[in-house]
């Protein structure tokens, strides 16, 4: 089975590639360009070097949220693209899922943050269980002080990752009151590699979607809807 991966849903822009047990290319970038200049080009280049023909692809993967609203349009919409021009089945991965699949095999909880703004965070709660991937708490937007104290309950270890850290490390460490760590650099970021081999299990049980049933799990509402919401509800309360 060889699966074509795309992850834009944060700052880091992610395509991978990978046949079976092998990742035949991963190419990743977190700089401040925006993912509509990198990630064709992107996907042009690792195509190139490994020689590879689109046609050959059984099934396109995409990290569909939550994260970054432009990102994941992004994302969403190159997907739908390739999805549509090459017949192929596409398979939705959810973001945070897929960044705590990073640290496969880690016995502590896992708990991936990435950065939702007005001090939330969009986060779940892992554990890899006799090499099972356990999902504890599925994804969600909510406070670090929530998700910490539900960390705290549980007791055990835990490994933070994901560009949600930096902005909250100090309230962590403020909070925490069981053993913590972070993750190191090459593994606490989004990558399209773990994507794609999240995809291949959900190829195997039957869970693939068309691209035009696609569609990104923002997870809550953008700004501009909670500015017309907002915008609304003072209308209505002028008019009473």
């Amino acid at each position: 089975m060889k699966i074509l991966a795309l992850d834009s849903s944060g700052l880091v822009a992610s395509v991978a590639i990978a046949e079976d047990d092998v990742l035949l290319a991963e190419y990743t970038v977190d700089y401040k360009k925006t993912h509509s200049q990198t990630l064709l080009p992107m996907l042009s280049e690792a195509a190139r070097m490994i020689e590879l023909d689109l046609n050959t692809v059984d099934a396109i993967a995409v990290a569909g949220g939550p994260g970054s609203f432009t990102g994941l349009r992004i994302g969403s919409a190159t997907a739908k693209g390739l999805g549509l021009a090459l017949d192929k089945p596409l398979v939705h991965v959810p973001t945070v899922d897929a960044l705590a699949y990073n640290l496969y095999g880690c016995s502590d909880y896992i708990c991936p943050m990435m950065d939702a703004r007005r001090r939330q965070v969009y986060t779940g709660i892992y554990r890899f269980e006799n090499g099972k991937f356990c999902v504890l708490e599925e994804q969600k937007p909510i406070a670090v002080a929530e998700i910490a104290e539900k960390l705290n309950v549980l007791g055990g270890p835990v490994v933070f990752l994901g560009d949600g850290v930096p902005a909250y490390r100090e309230e962590l460490e403020r909070i925490m009151r069981v053993p913590y760590r972070f993750a190191p650099a090459h593994v606490n970021r989004q990558r399209a590699s773990a994507v794609a081999v999240l995809a291949m299990q959900c190829v195997r049980e039957g869970r693939i979607e068309t691209a035009a049933e696609h569609a990104p799990d923002y997870l809550r509402p953008s700004q501009a809807e909670r500015e017309r919401a907002e915008a609304l509800r003072r209308e209505q309360s002028a008019d009473v």
